[in-house]
Order: structure tokens, then sequence, then C-alpha cells
């Protein structure tokens, strides 16, 4: 496969350099592998900190910003950052009002967020952390135990980080993340499978004219195989998948969110079969974001996450954001 790449063990530093190039409002540091928005720590803010492996961008580095994330450390590619890098994040961005870690339900990323929890709390930075678990497509799965974590990332940045930008304590920032993640499900699609750098050919056998229904974000297996189908088809499952699961009973966020090798022509196309199956279903839609946000390397393929959204939530949702990866209002 080629790659626009220089040598394999050097993509997520060169990555991290063309991010410091492209992005001036963020502190970068390559060789410690921390992202951090220039002007923290902010007086009288909640610290948000995420991460995980590299390969999902603009998750979790391209979030870094007014709005959402104070910090982000970054791992090899489809590898948890290590919890040294947790640590001094959650040190850089510590006003004196605590720091939130946003951890996706991955064992890696669960078992060193959790001491880097430790290690930050003997310093004296006072630390909670939220798991997020909202793939309705399989229970436990290769890196797993439990749902993955996957799109509901994405919301509970956002509605998190609005809410500590707004100066939010700690425990009122946690409450909700906690809050948007149990109201969120997703389920994932996979058209066609992902290359790492280090493997240099797909991550797994996908035969001609076959979709994997409910892959993870690693390329990890889902529900069933099935011949091609169509994007009516495809919004048909995935929607339903979800529905069963989550049961809104009034407006949604919605993100059709890109796999990494899926053009936008395709996803706007899905979407109006997604909005289709929900006006279909009763569900209304509040808001609709569609894009590449949790990727996977170049996958084919595209997910869908629902989020329950009352007033306060809508309202978070529509509060400024400026970061690399999502921006509007500022």
């Amino acid at each position: 496969m080629k790659m626009l790449i220089n040598v394999p063990e050097s993509v997520v530093p060169d990555a991290l350099r063309g991010m410091a190039a492209a992005h001036p409002e963020l502190t970068v540091d390559v060789e410690h592998r921390v992202v951090v928005r220039r002007d923290a720590p902010v007086a009288g803010k909640v610290g948000l900190v995420s991460g995980g492996g590299s390969g999902h961008e603009p998750l979790h580095g391209g979030f870094v910003g007014y709005g959402m994330l104070d910090a982000a450390c970054p791992g090899e590619v489809f590898t948890s950052p290590v919890p040294d890098q947790m640590v001094r994040a959650a040190a850089a961005v510590d006003s004196g009002r605590g720091v939130l870690f946003v951890v996706k339900n991955y064992t890696g990323d669960v078992l060193n967020f959790n001491m880097a929890a430790e290690l930050a709390e003997d310093e004296g930075v006072q630390v909670a952390s939220v798991l997020v678990n909202d793939d309705v497509a399989v229970t436990d799965s290769t890196f797993t135990a439990g749902r993955r974590g996957t799109g509901a990332t994405l919301f509970v940045e956002k509605i998190a980080g609005a809410a500590a930008e707004e100066g939010a304590p700690l425990e009122r920032v946690e409450a909700l993340a906690r809050r948007v993640n149990e109201a969120s499900r997703s389920f994932g699609v996979a058209l066609a499978a992902c290359t790492t750098p280090a493997k240099g050919s797909p991550t797994f056998d996908l035969p001609a004219g076959e979709l994997e229904l409910g892959v993870g974000i690693h390329g990890e297996p889902g529900r069933e195989r099935r011949a091609m189908m169509t994007s009516g088809e495809i919004a048909d499952f995935a929607v339903d998948a979800v529905l069963t699961d989550l049961q809104p009973g009034g407006p949604v966020l919605l993100l059709v969110n890109g796999a990494g090798g899926t053009p936008l022509l395709e996803l706007y196309g899905f979407t109006a079969e997604v909005h289709r199956v929900l006006g279909e279903r009763g569900v209304p839609v509040a808001r609709t974001l569609v894009g590449n946000y949790v990727t996977s390397l170049d996958m084919a393929g595209a997910s869908v996450t629902l989020c329950r959204a009352d007033e306060e939530i809508l309202r978070l949702w529509d509060a400024p954001v400026q970061t690399p990866g999502l921006r509007w209002g500022r």
C-alpha cells in the first residue's frame, strides 16, 4: 500500500510536528506526545483530558481548544498512550479546580488512565474519570471488556467541554459527561478494511462484495458479514440496532461519522437515508453533524451515533467551540 509517510516508526511524531506547524493556538510537545491548548491552564476552569491510539483523527488531538478538550495524549497507531503522558497533560491543564479524564472503553486506555489518575492525585491534582461505552454492536470484543467507546466520545467531549468553559465545577462536568454517555448509542459498518503503517496491508480480510456490520474502530469484528447492501438498507440496519437499545422518546443529536476512507458525497447520501429511517420511527433530529471525526485510518465505512437531547444538552452542543476539528459560534 502507498502511504504519505517517511517510515512507519515516525508517523506519530511527524504528524505532531505538522499539527504544531498548522495550529499555533496549540502547544504540541512532540517528545512527550501531549497536545495542550496554548492558554492552559485556564483560571477557574475544570480541565478536560482525553487520548487514545493515533489513527482516529481528528479524535483526540483535533478536539483540543476552546469549548472542548484542554489536552490530549496520542499513543502509537491503535495503541493506548502511557500514564506519563496523561499525568503530564493533567498537570499542564489543572487550574486548581480539578481535571476530568474522558476514556474510551478499550482495555489499554482504561488501565493507563486509571493508573494516571492515581499518579496525578499523588501530585495534588484532583481527577475524575468518565468511561465512554456507546457501541451497541457487540458486548465484548478485541481490546475491550464491555461495550466499545466510539462516536459518543465526540458528544461527551463537546458537551462536557462547553460546561467546563462556562465554569461548572468538576462534579457537575463529570455528571454531565456521564449523562451524555448514557444517553448515546452507536453502530458502525465497514466496507473495506483499514491499513496500518506498520503492517502495510489491510488489517483484516473483507472479501469484495461483502461488508462488516458492527465493526469496531480498530477493525474488531462486528455482528455479522453480509453481501453488500444499499445505503438505505445499511441505514435501516444501523438505526434499528441503535434504537433497539436507546429508545429516545424525544429529539436526538445525530452524528453520521465517516471511518476515514468514505467521501462526503457518500456520507451525505447516507445521512439522507438515516434521516428517512428516523422519520419513519417518529424520532425528531435536533442537530446533525456529518463528516470524518472518529476515524479508523483509511477504512471505508461509516457509523451512526444518536444522543437523547434535552434543552441543556442542546444549549451546550450549540455553545461556541474552536478546535482544529470542530468549530462554530466563535
